[in-house]
């Protein structure tokens, strides 16, 4: 077993707080999202082994698209995990700007398939389908979208949402982008089974988890297909559990009540079944959140999406990882409040254990090998 250890790219801004707001709801950070910056955390990031960096979509964050191409030529080997809503942009141009970005990268891009659960945010971008209908629409779109990545004959498709006549693309991507895509609800699951190849979920108890992606094995196998499975979500790792646990307490007093209200307010407008499963976990409440060992849902009291976070010690926070990953999770997208100093201490603190634990290997570190004695050879003739 090998696992992929990404992180996250704020393109709304970052802080040492956590930051109030996102998923169709309005957020900034005190360290505003600059290219310099997010070059800071997308070097911290390759520095410390992490395989790609998340970038959010919505009106509330910079895009995702033009953000990654311009960190591309500032690093090496690290991926970049686009996130989109399909709808928003054709099938087709959809899949040339996947082609075009693995050109340009040498192959380092991922894709992440948001279908959207905010429906006023959907309407502000001209899309007024309901919420079962936008999940139809992503099945058409990655079937063309598959189909246009393989297919050396013009394609044509003639579905509910979405029609294409003759298309084809003058350069496949190669390699072909791995298609990450989460969802909870009942439309989602078959959407998942026939097009992903990596099922993304949020950071809820182990029962939880397993229960889901049980539930998209099944249907994978009527599909006849094996998916792989990522989690989403934040980290607060310290040398001790007392200094983790410390951090996630001043996070949680420095968080302004009527945030809370707002964000809370916002979210409960949500059609996303994921953001109904985030909100039951604190429900609103500032205590008792620790809601299994070492899983907080403090970070879900002003943040849209994932809303937990590990908190523990380094060895705490690995050994939960474990667990989650005997459930079958392989990829794991973290984050952390700041994203440059909490990607060193996850860097520095879990991965070394992870890796003794024969479960992880750094994806482009160079073996160092013993130098030799210059010109030996010559000395001793």
């Amino acid at each position: 077993m090998s696992l992929s250890f990404h992180w996250f790219l704020p393109t709304y801004g970052d802080s040492r707080n956590l930051i109030a707001g996102g998923h169709g709801t309005s957020m900034a950070g005190d360290r505003p999202a600059s290219l310099r910056y997010l070059n800071q955390i997308a070097g911290a990031a390759e520095e410390n082994g992490f395989e790609a960096v998340l970038t959010p979509t919505g009106a509330w964050c910079e895009d995702a698209w033009l953000t990654t191409a311009m960190l591309v030529e500032t690093t090496e080997t690290l991926k970049f995990l686009v996130a989109f809503r399909p709808g928003l942009v054709s099938p087709t141009l959809a899949a040339q700007m996947a082609g075009t970005f693995q050109r340009h990268s040498g192959g380092r891009l991922l894709l992440n398939v948001v279908t959207g659960g905010e429906p006023h945010e959907q309407r502000a971008y001209g899309d007024f389908l309901g919420k079962d209908e936008r999940y139809e629409r992503t099945g058409e779109f990655l079937h063309v979208v598959r189909e246009l990545w393989q297919s050396r004959e013009p394609i044509s498709f003639a579905g509910k949402h979405i029609r294409v006549d003759d298309a084809l693309l003058n350069n496949h991507p190669d390699p072909l982008p791995p298609v990450f895509f989460g969802g909870s609800s009942e439309a989602a699951g078959p959407v998942a089974a026939r097009y992903a190849d990596t099922y993304l979920t949020w950071g809820e108890p182990l029962f939880a988890v397993s229960k889901k992606l049980e539930w998209i094995r099944r249907l994978a196998v009527d599909q006849g297909r094996i998916l792989s499975y990522g989690l989403r979500i934040h980290v607060i790792s310290r040398d001790t559990s007392e200094q983790a646990w410390a951090e996630a307490d001043r996070l949680l007093e420095a968080i302004d009540p009527a945030d809370i209200e707002r964000v809370q307010a916002n979210l409960a407008r949500s059609e996303s079944e994921g953001q109904r499963r985030m909100l039951e976990l604190h429900g609103g409440n500032t205590d008792r959140l620790e809601i299994a060992p070492n899983l907080w849902a403090g970070v879900g009291l002003v943040r849209g999406g994932a809303g937990t976070a590990l908190v523990g010690s380094h060895e705490e926070v690995a050994e939960r990882l474990i667990e989650y990953s005997r459930l079958g999770i392989t990829h794991f997208i973290l984050s952390g409040y700041p994203h440059v100093e909490e990607a060193y201490w996850f860097g520095e603190g879990v991965l070394p254990i992870l890796e003794r634990r024969g479960v992880w290997k750094h994806p482009s570190r160079r073996e160092i090998r013993p130098a030799g004695t210059p010109f030996a050879a010559a000395a001793t003739s």
